[in-house]
């Protein structure tokens, strides 16, 4: 009797430690039974029981932020947006995740992917996931996508007819146009410092670097006379959907609709413009699971947050919802899936959207700037840039 008191002793710190662990998440349908289903496997082998609460996606940052510091919120996030991760870093309310994870674990995941959950140095979540905008072409017009420039423009004339469109995508939008100013010289939105840190003083839209970008989307609208007045993401969706368009910028997000349409699409990157520095690349979304400051169970869910972003179960993942993975073996397993394939492709040459909470005052200043260029075919660039670069400055307090 003594030496069984003794064991349950003994046993107590081992079960305090390992108790349980609560996950909210905004995932739904299929996605949402992958993650019960980690979770009753994590508590079967780990005795760790893992507690998953649906949380609306549009309620669950600010929830959070409240109710962390409280000892209220969950122990994991599954999962967030990187461009969250600056505000509520600041905020304290997410882990740093070095001490959790080795390089070899890190070095399964894409430097991109990575490099979007660092703030200010520190690794604040474990990549999953990520989407971008790619060039799809409907095959029926274009069956393999175009190797360069030229060849893209030669399709896109030749498919613009009074009954298809030969490219078109939502030319307003800042997001959709980066991969331009990237293209022609812009790295990133801000300059990054010494350490690496995105620095919100040095823009880097502004200057030949814009006038080059926007000097480029103006062309697909008056000089290649692709890109029409009135074209937004809703009209060039509505058309590739239609099957009348033969080339659009969009992401995975659109793809169960084509697929729907019954459209036999194909994925690539956009070629690299005439006289850019650098190929085209896309603003990268990523999404990871990140852990609470305040868990008390930090060990644990860091375990569990470390078994959902492996290899094997981003694979399970991906066929849940068709997510696609930066775990390089996850895509090497998923290589005859051609939307992975492609998108995978595309991230490699991408940047991720800037996670400082800085970024939000340049979204309506760049997005008023792309709109006032595609306006007249002789807009003046430089002026609408000096504008926007003040405007942005202003709004920053600087």
């Amino acid at each position: 009797m003594r030496s069984a008191l003794v064991m349950l002793f003994l046993a107590l710190p081992l079960a305090l430690a390992q108790g349980r662990i609560t996950v909210w998440t905004h995932f739904g349908g299929p996605e949402l039974e992958w993650l019960r289903e980690q979770a009753r496997t994590f508590e079967r082998t780990q005795g760790v029981r893992v507690e998953v609460v649906e949380v609306p996606f549009g309620e669950i940052k600010q929830k959070f932020i409240l109710s962390a510091p409280q000892g209220q919120g969950p122990d994991l996030l599954v999962t967030i947006p990187h461009d969250w991760v600056g505000e509520m870093a600041q905020a304290g309310v997410l882990e740093p995740m070095e001490r959790y994870v080795t390089q070899d674990y890190l070095a399964d995941l894409q430097r991109v992917a990575v490099q979007a959950f660092t703030f200010r140095g520190r690794l604040f979540g474990l990549p999953a996931y990520a989407e971008s905008v790619a060039l799809i072409h409907n095959r029926r017009y274009v069956r393999e996508a175009p190797r360069n420039w030229d060849e893209f423009l030669a399709l896109a004339r030749q498919h613009t007819t009074g009954r298809s469109f030969g490219f078109l995508y939502n030319i307003g939008d800042p997001y959709f146009n980066f991969g331009f100013f990237r293209a022609f010289g812009a790295e990133n939105v801000f300059a990054r410092d010494a350490q690496g840190n995105l620095d919100p003083s040095r823009l880097l839209l502004g200057g030949e670097v814009g006038e080059r970008a926007l000097a480029f989307i103006r062309d697909l609208r008056f000089r290649h006379n692709l890109v029409p007045e009135g074209v937004d993401y809703g009209v060039a969706d509505g058309a590739f959907k239609d099957g009348a368009l033969a080339m659009i910028l969009n992401g995975p997000w659109a793809l169960g609709d084509y697929k729907r349409a019954g459209i036999d699409f194909g994925i690539a990157p956009f070629p690299t413009p005439p006289g850019a520095r650098a190929p085209w690349g896309p603003f990268l979304g990523v999404q990871g699971v990140a852990l609470n400051a305040y868990s008390r169970n930090k060990t644990a869910a860091a375990n569990f947050a470390k078994t959902l972003v492996t290899g094997r179960n981003l694979v399970a993942f991906n066929q849940a919802g068709g997510r696609i993975p930066v775990s390089q073996s996850a895509v090497r397993q998923l290589a005859g899936d051609p939307v992975v394939a492609g998108f995978s492709r595309v991230f490699a040459q991408g940047a991720p959207m800037p996670n400082i909470p800085e970024m939000g005052k340049v979204w309506g200043p760049w997005s008023n700037a792309i709109n006032l260029a595609i306006q007249r075919p002789d807009s003046n660039l430089r002026r609408i840039l000096e504008d926007m670069t003040a405007e942005i400055r202003r709004a920053l307090g600087q």
